[in-house]
């Protein structure tokens, strides 16, 4: 996969959010956990998430869609996962190098992010809600929040769904 951010800058999360320099590198890892589900007809979820800080504007780490269908088509069903279609998605443009992936088949999902990459920012230290969101065509809709504390060193937070996402969690350190 080829990173590369597309029309994302280090302001775009926010002036004083981000920290520059090697000596700030940053590592989020991120457990989420798509249910299985026995229904009729199964679709794979779009998935997206991103983080939240108080006075700075919304930042999407990943979204997850159907980016292989001719044309693009996949990007018109993104708006049906509606929190964060508000929050940031509106304003992003598809395909994100660093950000946009496949759907995911059930199961956990593991993903391992670095500040500063693709749609990672570099976070100054303060109080964060990471939200993920998925929603399935022929489905339901959920949010899981995670709120967490990022002091400069470390940082965990879990939370679970009930329907759409199972376990979600987060380590972040330094």
């Amino acid at each position: 996969m080829q990173i590369r951010l597309t029309g994302l800058t280090a302001t775009a999360f926010g002036a004083g959010a981000l920290v520059a320099g090697p000596a700030a590198a940053q590592t989020l890892d991120l457990t989420v956990t798509i249910p299985k589900l026995s229904v009729a007809e199964y679709h794979r979820p779009y998935v997206a998430m991103w983080l939240e800080k108080e006075g700075v504007a919304p930042r999407t780490i990943q979204i997850w869609y159907d980016v292989d269908k001719k044309g693009g088509e996949g990007t018109k069903w993104l708006r049906d996962v509606r929190q964060w279609w508000r929050a940031s998605g509106r304003s992003t443009s598809f395909p994100a190098d660093g950000v946009s992936g496949a759907t995911r088949a059930p199961g956990p999902q593991k993903l391992r992010l670095v500040g500063g990459r693709g749609g990672m920012p570099t976070l100054s230290p303060g109080n964060y809600t990471l939200i993920v969101e998925a929603a399935r065509e022929v489905g339901g809709r959920e949010v899981v929040r995670l709120p967490f504390a990022w002091n400069g060193t470390s940082a965990t937070a879990a939370g679970k769904g009930s329907t759409e996402l199972g376990g979600v969690s987060l380590t972040l350190k330094r």
